[in-house]
């Protein structure tokens, strides 16, 4: 990992110049450590109730990789891709890199952002997590060697892509198990933000809350069928392998996919439970497959009924998702989302689809071209919006995230 520019954190005053455009340089100190105390309130400590608060869980922003992606899924997601002005060059990029690695950090630690003007919504992180990914465009930008497989995913028959829900420069995912403190998170990096880059497109996602249900449990879409039981465990050989990048300044890191997937329920109403449980191959109930009893167990693709149909359908999704090649792995973490209805819909709903895998190209597009041509949750699901993004990996005390691409 490169050096940072500075064995230092950086100081206030550093920070005004970045935001201020170097304004403050000419400021005695006297009067720039008065400025950052205008600019960053006093905090009234509040005292500590006796018991833990789920709120007061913190998530390191250091390391190796970035924070958000083997962490256990938060109860609030955020997505926001931006896209960068004209003249945004390399070195404003650094700067940028900088502003928001720093401010990303503080928050996630329940501390206020440097220029925080409310302070105390930064002091409950409720394990608060801030990912950064780039897109084609950023990775251009820098002057980098983008990996093969940051581009647009191939066009799907199934797809029907809206421009406000595709692509983007920077990609940003914010979340907690606390909606105030991604609210608040969004809001102080777009502040940062928005002299370099404009919002593209924003989407939000929930689970279930915090304790709802207990750690480990596998998250249920709104259609009620569990949604990633197959995921490699993070922590293990398995999941270093399908996940991380070992190639250049991605060493570390990752791919993104993000897929807005509209789910509609009200034709999916209108299905009886065994046919809902055909077009997936698993009980609804247990999210065993149709072969076994309990969610993790290993599916019989060979099982046969009584007059030799599969029990495990071939249209169905999960047979349709899992490979033959134990290369084609994704690790996913999605949200649901749930927007407001228009007009005699009853809802207007679908997923956030999130996977992370070393190589898009190689594990991504393959399993999805099978969904593509025979997967009969096709005709209740539509994807309406696609992008791919490079997750840089983490980075040390001093330092900021993308440092291995722009330093």
């Amino acid at each position: 990992m490169a050096a940072p520019e500075s064995g230092a954190r950086r100081s206030g005053s550093t920070r005004r110049q970045f935001l201020l455009g170097g304004t403050v340089a000419g400021v005695g100190a006297a009067a720039a450590i008065g400025i950052d105390l205008a600019l960053t309130p006093s905090i009234t400590t509040v005292a500590s109730p006796s018991a833990p608060l789920n709120g007061d869980e913190i998530v390191p922003f250091h390391g190796a990789h970035q924070a958000g992606i083997d962490t256990d899924a938060q109860a609030h997601g955020t997505f926001i891709a931006l896209d960068l002005h004209d003249d945004v060059d390399r070195d404003q990029l650094r700067r940028l890199m900088r502003v928001l690695s720093d401010d990303a950090e503080r928050l996630t630690q329940g501390r206020a952002a440097l220029a925080d003007s409310e302070p105390e919504l930064a002091l409950t992180p409720a394990r608060l997590t801030v990912t950064f990914a780039f897109g084609p465009g950023f990775v251009s930008r820098a002057g980098g060697q983008a990996p093969a497989w940051l581009q647009p995913l191939p066009a799907f028959g199934v797809d029907q892509l809206r421009d406000e829900f595709n692509d983007g420069d920077l990609l940003l995912q914010i979340a907690a198990d606390d909606p105030v403190t991604v609210a608040h998170a969004t809001r102080m990096l777009l502040k940062d933000a928005r002299s370099f880059a404009d919002v593209r497109w924003t989407q939000q996602g929930f689970r279930r809350a915090y304790g709802s249900v207990a750690p480990g449990t596998t998250m249920r879409n709104l259609f009620g069928q569990v949604d990633g039981t197959t995921n490699p465990r993070p922590g293990t050989t398995h999941f270093d392998d399908v996940v991380w990048s070992s190639d250049g300044w991605l060493a570390g890191g990752t791919g993104m996919v993000v897929r807005r997937i509209h789910m509609n329920l009200d034709k999916w109403d209108k299905l009886d439970r065994p046919g809902r449980e055909q077009s997936v191959g698993r009980s609804l109930t247990s999210g065993a497959p149709l072969t076994g009893t309990a969610e993790h167990d290993e599916p019989d693709f060979a099982a046969k009924t009584t007059i030799g149909f599969p029990v495990i359908p071939e249209f169905s999704h999960m047979r349709r998702a899992r490979p033959d090649d134990e290369t084609q792995r994704i690790f996913r973490r999605a949200y649901n989302y749930d927007e407001r209805p228009i007009g005699t819909e009853v809802s207007d709903s679908g997923l956030i689809f999130v996977s992370f895998q070393a190589d898009i190209d190689a594990q991504f597009t393959p399993i999805q071209r099978r969904l593509d041509e025979l997967d009969l949750l096709n005709e209740w699901t539509t994807p309406i919006g696609s992008a791919v993004f490079a997750v840089p990996p983490g980075c040390s005390p001093g330092g900021y995230i993308g440092e291995t691409l722009l330093a």
